[in-house]
C-alpha cells in the first residue's frame, strides 16, 4: 500500500493532522490493513507537496495513536487494531421519531472522539474535564465557541456565550428566564414539537404568522405587531424543521427590519446552519442586539454529545440564563464539550460536518431517484423531506409501513402551532444508523403507498 495518498486539499488546520486522521479514517474503514506498508515520508511530502517535517510529525503522531510502527528502514506499517467486545449493548437504534444525522459509517466520527479524548485525557498541561463545571460552561470551551460564531459574523465574546446541554436545554433556559406566561411568540404554521412543549409548560401562546416558500412573511409580521403586544420571535431559517424552507438573504433582511422596529426578541434556532457549504449569514448578525442564537452538534454531528453553544444579547442576559441553565440540567457533559471545542480548534469539526454533508447529498440523490417530483421538499445538505400527502393517502399506513425499513414519518399534525391546520404533508428522515440500500427500499415503498392508485386500494380494505 506504498500508494496511498490522502486527499486533504479542503481539510483546514494543521495538516499533520489532516494526515493522521485519514490514516485513522482509511484504516477504519478497511482501505488500510493491519501489515500495510506506507509510503516512505519524503515519498509521501513530494505527493502532497508538504514539507518533509510535517508528514514525519504525522508519523509521529499516528504512532502515538497506536496506529502504525516504524521499523527502520523498512519503513512504517499498520498495526492490528484491537477490537474489544463492549460489556453492553450498544446495538439499539434509539429513537426513530428523532431527526438524526446520517452516521458517519467511514468511521471518522468515532476515531476523533477517541483521539480528541485521548489527549484530553493524558495531557499534563491541563486537568481531565471531569469535574462540575462552573456556570455557563468552561471559559475555554466558551471562547471556543465565540471564536467559531464571530468566524459566522454574529458579535460576540467569551461572556456571552454559554455552554447548553443540547439545544433544547437552551430553549428551556430562554423560556425560563425570559418569558413569563401569558407573553405571545410569532412562529410559522409548523414548528419543531419541542418549542410547542416549551410553550405549553410555560403558558407562551404561539401566534401563528403567514408564511410561504421563503418562510415567515415580513409584513405579516408587522401587521400581527401592530394588532398584539408580540414579545419575540422563534425561526429556524435554514433547513426548517419539518418544512425544510431556507429563507434567502433578503428574506433575512426583512425579518430583521421588522425585528428590529418593534423591539421584538429573537430565537434563532440554527441547528442545521453549518451544513451548508456556503451557509447565509444568520438573522442574529443583522440585529445582535435583540437575538438568542443557538448552535447545537446535535443536527450537524450527532445528538450523543448532547452539546450547544447559546449565544447572549449581552452579559447581563448571559449571566442571569447561566443560572436558569445550572438549575435544569447544571452542566453539558465537560468531556464532550472539551471534545468538541478541541475539534474546532484542531480544525477537525469542518472535516467531521462535511462528511455529514457528502451522506445527506447522497440520500438526497435516492431520494429524487426514488419519489416523483413535485411530491416533496428538501434541502441539499439535509436528512428529512417534507413530503405531500397523496389524495386518500394515510399517513399511519405509511408510517407503519415504513417503521419496518427503519424510518421515521411523522404527521404535520405534530409540528402544528395552532393544531387548525389540516393533514396534509409528513416529515420523513432519511438520516440516523439507515443504510442507503434500506433507505433506497424505504422509499420506493414510500412512494408506492402515497401514490393515488394506492390510495384508492386503501380505502377499499
Amino acid at each position: 500500500m506504498q500508494s496511498w495518498v490522502p486527499n486533504i486539499r479542503a481539510t483546514q488546520g494543521p495538516k499533520y493532522l489532516a494526515i493522521a486522521n485519514a490514516l485513522a479514517r482509511d484504516v477504519a474503514s478497511g482501505l488500510l490493513v493491519a501489515g500495510d506498508r506506507l509510503p516512505p515520508q519524503r515519498a509521501l511530502a513530494d505527493a502532497l507537496g508538504l514539507d518533509l517535517t510535517t508528514v514525519t510529525r504525522a508519523y509521529s503522531e499516528a504512532q502515538r495513536l497506536g496506529l502504525i510502527e516504524g521499523n527502520g528502514r523498512r519503513g512504517s506499517f499498520v498495526l492490528p487494531q484491537e477490537n474489544k467486545a463492549p460489556s453492553i449493548a450498544t446495538s439499539d437504534p434509539g429513537d426513530l421519531g428523532m431527526n438524526a444525522p446520517p452516521d458517519a459509517f467511514g468511521g471518522s466520527l468515532a476515531a476523533a472522539f477517541c483521539r480528541s479524548t485521548e489527549a484530553l485525557l493524558t495531557s499534563s498541561f491541563t486537568p481531565a474535564p471531569f469535574q462540575y463545571q462552573r456556570s455557563g460552561g468552561s471559559p475555554a470551551v466558551r471562547q471556543v465557541g465565540a471564536e467559531l460564531l464571530n468566524a459566522r459574523g454574529i458579535a460576540c465574546e467569551e461572556d456571552t456565550v454559554l455552554i447548553a446541554a443540547g439545544g433544547q436545554h437552551a430553549l428551556h433556559a430562554i423560556f425560563s428566564a425570559e418569558l413569563q406566561t401569558g407573553d405571545i411568540l410569532a412562529v410559522c404554521q409548523f414548528i419543531y414539537p419541542g418549542l410547542l412543549s416549551l410553550a405549553r409548560r410555560y403558558g407562551v401562546e404561539l401566534r401563528v404568522i403567514e408564511s410561504d416558500h421563503n418562510g415567515m412573511s415580513p409584513d405579516a409580521l408587522d401587521a400581527a405587531c401592530a394588532l398584539a403586544p408580540i414579545r419575540g420571535v422563534y425561526l429556524v431559517p435554514t433547513n426548517d424543521n419539518p418544512t425544510t424552507v431556507t429563507m434567502d438573504i433578503e428574506r433575512r433582511r426583512s425579518i430583521s427590519v421588522v425585528i428590529e422596529r418593534h423591539g421584538l426578541m429573537l430565537i434563532e434556532d440554527d441547528a442545521y446552519g453549518f451544513l451548508p457549504e456556503e451557509p447565509l449569514p444568520p438573522i442574529a448578525t443583522m440585529v445582535p442586539e435583540q437575538s438568542w442564537y443557538i448552535a447545537s452538534v446535535s443536527k450537524v454531528l450527532t445528538p450523543g454529545l448532547r452539546m450547544a453553544w447559546l449565544r447572549a444579547p449581552d452579559v447581563g442576559k448571559a449571566w442571569r440564563l447561566a443560572a436558569d441553565m445550572h438549575e435544569t440540567a447544571v452542566m453539558a457533559p465537560p468531556l464532550n464539550a472539551a471534545v468538541v471545542g478541541d475539534w474546532v480548534r484542531s480544525g477537525m469539526f469542518a472535516p467531521l460536518v462535511r462528511e455529514v454533508r457528502e451522506e445527506a447529498r447522497a440520500r438526497q440523490q435516492i431520494a429524487r431517484e426514488c419519489l416523483p417530483a413535485g411530491t416533496f421538499q428538501s434541502h441539499e445538505d439535509g436528512y428529512h423531506l417534507w413530503v405531500a400527502l397523496g389524495v386518500g393517502a394515510s399517513v399511519a399506513t405509511i408510517a407503519d409501513a415504513l417503521r419496518a425499513h427503519g424510518m421515521s414519518v411523522i404527521s404535520s399534525d405534530a409540528f402544528s402551532a395552532d393544531r387548525i391546520a389540516p393533514t396534509g404533508a409528513m416529515r420523513v428522515s432519511i438520516g440516523g444508523s439507515l443504510s442507503r440500500e434500506r433507505l433506497q427500499r424505504g422509499l420506493t415503498l414510500l412512494a408506492a403507498l402515497n401514490s393515488p392508485q394506492a390510495s384508492r386500494k386503501q380505502s377499499l380494505i
